[in-house]
């Protein structure tokens, strides 16, 4: 169990007037507590209240050898709701997060185990924006192996090979540069010409041709936390349209990333980098937002948004990622960095060359 970070959760509980709390969410279970299980369609939670009780409730097909948290087991002929509501305080409040399936909240209020259920996904949400000096270690490290990757995979790729095969020697660069065994943090993606024009684009069979841009986005686990970058490449030389996206792109990723600091807002980043993008022309072609929050998930509660109104804080790490998306000209560019704020203003967690690479 993680005391301190337990305590912040708590107090943020006491703030919001939750007197109890059931977390459902299994990265935010094992951020608590350094417990880790699958539990699939099975309940899992973590029960928690202000008077700092703590138990875990699991199936017993999952047993654990833990001596620093009570755990109630249930079998697979019991109902784990009626487990928890044995130690929950009907006349109190009762705090659900935002993962909780339906099936559970609604056994929960048909058995009124509590007085009320209100949403304290919050509670635990801020808690895990604000990384602390261990998380901030294993990420700068996560993005080292992602620097020395994208360089490795740079290197490797060539036109004739199809997006997939690049897609697979990654795997095998990740493991040889020390990244988890548990694989991706996402599935990374290797878009080659009118493909890197889309965002969310699948890595296919498409062939890597002699002349236009390929999107690599991609991302590694290191000790359970999450990398997470992009850069864009040509093969043969671009044309000036193509040169002049790719500098603006550059340029709002560069301006966006100085803005950081504590106090300002994530839409104040947000507005940095598409005010450049749309000064230049390209607004309409700025799709998505700037970037979002990451660490023991890839997209973590928080973004770079112009909605998000929310100070950054030292110790909250999210992307900066701006790209201009042109469909009809086959031209797709992103470049993408993970920033840490810190007492003094930020640091970039990638230090792979953002300079034009042409092959």
């Amino acid at each position: 169990m993680n005391i301190n970070r337990l305590k912040r959760v708590i107090n943020s509980m006491k703030e919001k007037n939750i007197y109890q709390f059931v977390i459902t969410d299994r990265m935010s279970i094992y951020y608590l507590t350094n417990i880790n299980i699958h539990s699939g369609e099975r309940f899992l939670g973590l029960y928690i209240n202000q008077n700092n009780e703590v138990r875990l409730i699991n199936n017993q097909l999952f047993p654990l050898n833990n001596n620093d948290i009570d755990i109630l087991y249930y079998s697979d002929t019991e109902s784990a709701v009626k487990k928890l509501s044995k130690f929950v305080r009907k006349d109190k409040n009762l705090g659900i997060d935002k993962v909780m399936t339906s099936n559970f909240l609604l056994e929960m209020m048909e058995l009124n185990i509590a007085e009320s259920y209100l949403n304290a996904s919050s509670c635990i949400d801020y808690v895990r924006m604000q990384k602390d000096e261990d998380e901030i270690k294993k990420m700068i490290k996560a993005s080292e192996i992602n620097d020395k990757s994208m360089n490795d995979i740079i290197n490797f790729a060539q036109a004739g090979m199809k997006e997939i095969d690049v897609l697979e020697e990654l795997k095998l660069i990740y493991k040889r540069n020390g990244a988890d065994d548990a694989g991706f943090s996402f599935e990374p993606i290797i878009a080659f010409g009118a493909n890197a024009a889309n965002p969310h684009y699948s890595t296919g069979d498409t062939v890597i041709g002699d002349k236009g841009c390929l999107v690599i986005d991609m991302g590694c686990i290191y000790d359970g936390y999450c990398s997470d970058m992009t850069r864009t490449i040509f093969f043969g030389e671009p044309n000036e349209e193509a040169k002049n996206i790719y500098n603006i792109v550059k340029t709002a990723n560069e301006r966006a990333i100085d803005k950081v600091k504590e106090g300002l807002k994530f839409s104040d980043i947000d507005n940095e980098a598409r005010s450049y993008i749309t000064e230049n022309g390209y607004g309409e072609y700025f799709t998505h937002r700037t970037g979002h929050c990451i660490g023991m998930d890839v997209h973590e509660y928080g973004d770079v948004s112009s909605i998000h109104h929310a100070n950054l804080k030292e110790g909250m790490i999210f992307s900066i990622e701006p790209g201009i998306y042109c469909k009809d000209k086959n031209i797709g560019v992103r470049i993408e960095d993970l920033i840490l704020v810190t007492k003094d203003g930020h640091k970039n967690l990638n230090s792979f060359t953002k300079e034009m690479i042409i092959k």
